[in-house]
């Protein structure tokens, strides 16, 4: 097998990389591709109660287990199947259950961080920072946070104003550098989206 095709996505906590990421895999149907999301890699606290897990600054590259994730990459690179990490949100830590991945023609790697580290990057053919406005982010993260894991009102505003926002201008914005494209979320983004299909299609293709 030829060597994996691997893309980042990354950007802002609610910036929309889902959406970007569900557009390119909507736009190479024909290939056979595999999603990783850096938020599986935060690092195991079965060590620490409840309460002192809700306090860990899950913004801070230091809350994710890069050296795990870097090897798991060159693993399915190298065509190895991996056991991949899952997360539990609702309890700030990670699960017991694994899910098993094997090696694809294109990968993806998503994550708000998965820029920061110079490993991560250097494995990448094509690298994505996807924009959104503030208000907009703050907004889409209240609304997922609250439906989708659980947090109350007040959890979700304080964790925002203590450590997603200032970490955002301290480790996630400055990333922008490394990026090939940045993509504005904020309207619609098709044209970037087939811009990234064509440029993965012909390395693909080479």
């Amino acid at each position: 097998m030829n060597k994996s095709v691997i893309i980042t996505v990354a950007g802002g906590s609610s910036s929309g990389k889902t959406t970007v990421v569900n557009k390119i895999l909507k736009n190479l149907q024909e290939y056979n591709i595999v999603v990783i999301r850096h938020d599986d890699y935060y690092k195991d606290q079965s060590e620490m109660s409840l309460e002192e897990r809700r306090q860990v600054n899950y913004d801070h590259p230091f809350s994710l287990d890069n050296d795990l994730f870097f090897t798991h990459i060159k693993e399915l690179i190298e065509g190895n199947s991996i056991e991949k990490p899952t997360y539990d949100f609702v309890n700030h830590n990670r699960a017991k259950e694994t899910e098993t991945i094997k090696p694809a023609k294109i990968i993806i790697l998503e994550g708000i961080l998965v820029l920061e580290d110079e490993r991560i990057r250097n494995l990448a053919d094509i690298k994505l920072f996807v924009e959104a406005d503030e208000d907009l982010r703050f907004i889409r993260r209240l609304k997922r946070d609250m439906i989708e894991r659980g947090r109350t009102l007040d959890s979700v505003i304080e964790q925002y104003l203590n450590t997603v926002k200032p970490m955002h201008y301290a480790f996630v914005k400055p990333t922008k550098r490394y990026a090939d494209i940045i993509i504005p979320n904020d309207y619609q983004h098709d044209v970037a989206v087939d811009l990234i299909s064509a440029k993965i299609t012909a390395i693909l293709n080479k």
